[in-house]
């Protein structure tokens, strides 16, 4: 694919100004860069008035895919777990309803918004999960490799992640899909290679491929000591 390409989805322009998810700026040259510059989790650079990824190239030089905003958008993911009676670790995923796979409860950052707040937020919206009492620890934003984007418009999330402890499979809390997802459910995920084959399997599904490096990295048996010792 050439390194010129220029994209925006049509939906960006029509569906995503008329319900507030798009910047309804399309001549990133125009926005003041400053204050995005200021706030933005992942440093990145303004050349000649258009922001530059600061991470990859996409194949989209230039426009914004299929992502509302120019430049850095905030985004906050719960990582929630759970040990069954038998020692397996089990966590919290949703179906996309956009056809990108299996993924993360997760969403936007509000204006202002802790991103804590944020992932228990969107927990609740896309799974009917609330009123967990365990620890929620927010890690360092990452960038995440998100299909939709661009050279010019890309996600950083903040993972924010809890344990619940160990529960008989079979009295893990209830979820059930709402909002984006079109469904819930608790995932076998011993390790990564564990949940790839449980969503294969049980789903005819996989990964949505920006939380595929985040996962792996969560599901590493450091990381889940880590998580486990936040619960004593």
């Amino acid at each position: 694919m050439s390194d010129q390409v220029t994209y925006t989805h049509p939906d960006v322009l029509t569906i995503g100004v008329r319900q507030g998810w798009a910047d309804p700026e399309t001549d990133p040259t125009r926005i003041d860069w400053a204050p995005r510059q200021a706030k933005a989790a992942i440093p990145f650079r303004v050349i000649d008035g258009r922001p530059v990824n600061p991470c990859e190239r996409t194949g989209i030089r230039y426009g914004r895919n299929e992502l509302g905003h120019w430049g850095e958008a905030l985004a906050a993911d719960a990582i929630v777990t759970a040990t069954d009676q038998d020692g397996h670790r089990w966590l919290v995923m949703v179906e996309r309803r956009d056809g990108h796979g299996w993924a993360l409860p997760g969403g936007h950052v509000d204006p202002g918004e802790d991103p804590t707040h944020a992932a228990i937020r969107e927990l609740h919206e896309e799974t009917g999960l609330t009123g967990i009492t365990s620890t929620w620890e927010a890690l360092p934003p990452r960038y995440v490799p998100d299909p939709r984007a661009s050279d010019e418009a890309w996600m950083v999330t903040v993972p924010v992640r809890t344990h619940l402890g160990t529960r008989h499979r079979d009295h893990l809390p209830t979820v059930v899909g709402a909002d984006d997802a079109a469904r819930a459910a608790w995932v076998l995920a011993d390790a990564y290679n564990d949940l790839v084959t449980y969503l294969a399997r049980k789903f005819g599904g996989e990964v949505f491929p920006a939380h595929r490096g985040m996962l792996a990295e969560a599901l590493t048996p450091s990381a889940a000591a880590s998580i486990s010792r936040g619960q004593r």
